[in-house]
C-alpha cells in the first residue's frame, strides 16, 4: 500500500467531523472518549501540540505513520501500520485554538475499521493543565475484524493507553 493509492479513495463513513469539540457520537459505533494529565503550564501545552501535529501519538504508540505532510492538514492522507496490519486515513479537519490543538482522521477502504480519531491537547488556564485527549468512534469494516473483534478491542485499548501518554 503507497500514499499514492489512498488519493481518490472516498471516506468510509458519512459522519465527517463528528469527533468535534461539541459532537455528539454517532450510533451504531464503539465509542472512545480518553483524556490524561500530561503536565502543566503554557510550555508544556506548545510543545505537546507540536508532537500532535506532527502525528507524534500514533508514532509514539508504535504506529508507522506515512503522511502526505509533515504537519497534519485538512486533507493529508495517511498510513498508518501496526505490525502487519495497514490503515489508511484522510485528515478531516484540524484544531488549532489557543488552548487546543490537534487533529482528526478518517478512515479509507482498506482499513480493518470504519470511523473517526481525534487526537488533541488541551490547555486549561483555570489549573494551568495540559491533557492529552482522544476522541473516537468506529466499527469493524472487514471480515476478519469482525472476526478477530475481542482481539481488537484490547489492541485498540492499549493503543488508545499510548497515545495519551506519548506526547
Amino acid at each position: 500500500m503507497r500514499l499514492a493509492d489512498l488519493a481518490d479513495l472516498p471516506l468510509t463513513y458519512a459522519e465527517v467531523g463528528a469527533t468535534g469539540d461539541d459532537a455528539t457520537l454517532p450510533a451504531g459505533y464503539h465509542h472512545v472518549r480518553c483524556s490524561a494529565r500530561i503536565g502543566r503550564g503554557r510550555d508544556r501545552f506548545t510543545e505537546a501540540a507540536e508532537r500532535v501535529m506532527r502525528y507524534g501519538m500514533l508514532r509514539g504508540a508504535g504506529v508507522r505513520v506515512v503522511a502526505g505532510t509533515e504537519v497534519a492538514a485538512v486533507g493529508t492522507d495517511v498510513l498508518g501500520r501496526l505490525g502487519p496490519i495497514w490503515a489508511p486515513c484522510r485528515v478531516v479537519y484540524v484544531v488549532d485554538d489557543a488552548n487546543c490543538r490537534g487533529f482528526a482522521y478518517g478512515t479509507l477502504p482498506g482499513h480493518a475499521e470504519s470511523g473517526e480519531e481525534r487526537f488533541a491537547v488541551r490547555y486549561d488556564p483555570a489549573d494551568d493543565a495540559v491533557y492529552s485527549e482522544v476522541i473516537a468512534f468506529s466499527r469493524h469494516a472487514t471480515w476478519w475484524s469482525r472476526l478477530g473483534a475481542p482481539a481488537a478491542s484490547l489492541v485498540q485499548r492499549v493503543v488508545t493507553r499510548r497515545y495519551l501518554r506519548t506526547v
